[in-house]
């Protein structure tokens, strides 16, 4: 597949990011299969925009999305591993343009390696190059109200709600009130 666009890419690839006893990493296509497995799940269709079923062609078309976005300068979509191999969860910074100040980010990990707070720890890794590479501000996590366990690996990453109001929207047919939690660079 060839990617084309005229806008610069925030950042260069490929991005390795080690810390906190993580490496995120670039999704290739040899990780197709470990995505239908991470992201196939009910808790992350629940909580996430994903689609449900993930199989491999909702796979093969999220990666393409993924690298439109990055060429775009739009979004940075990273595995979740220990080891630079076997991702075990996703992490993403998404911008509205590429010359956008602020970014959001998200997180999921695979209902297999949930527990070992590697949310959090790669949440830490990442805000720290949001903040420290790309030179961002204010970063922000958009977490409905009832989803506890982001709410917990928010804080645990040093996160606080703000005080804005909720971000009404649909999704997969739901109401949602999203939640803004907050990251400022020190």
């Amino acid at each position: 597949m060839t990617y084309e666009s005229t806008a610069r890419p925030a950042v260069p690839a490929p991005l390795w990011l080690p810390g906190e006893g993580l490496v995120l990493r670039e999704w290739t296509e040899a990780d197709l299969p470990a995505m239908t497995d991470l992201f196939d799940d009910p808790g992350i269709a629940h909580w996430t925009p994903l689609a449900s079923p993930f199989d491999l062609a909702a796979a093969r078309a999220y990666l393409a999305t993924a690298r439109q976005a990055r060429l775009d300068g739009l979004r940075v979509q990273l595995a979740i591993t220990t080891d630079g191999q076997l991702p075990l969860g996703e992490v993403l910074v998404i911008r509205r343009n590429a010359n956008d100040r602020t970014a959001s980010l998200g997180y999921s990990v695979g209902a297999t390696h949930r527990g070992r707070h590697l949310g959090s720890r790669a949440l830490t890794v990442l805000t720290d190059y949001a903040h420290h590479t790309l030179g961002l501000p204010r970063v922000t996590l958009s977490i409905e109200a009832e989803n506890g366990a982001s709410a917990a690996v928010a804080r645990a990453a040093g996160y606080h709600l703000t005080d804005e109001p909720p971000i009404l929207t649909v999704d997969k047919g739901r109401s949602l009130a999203l939640r803004t939690w907050a990251h400022d660079r020190p």
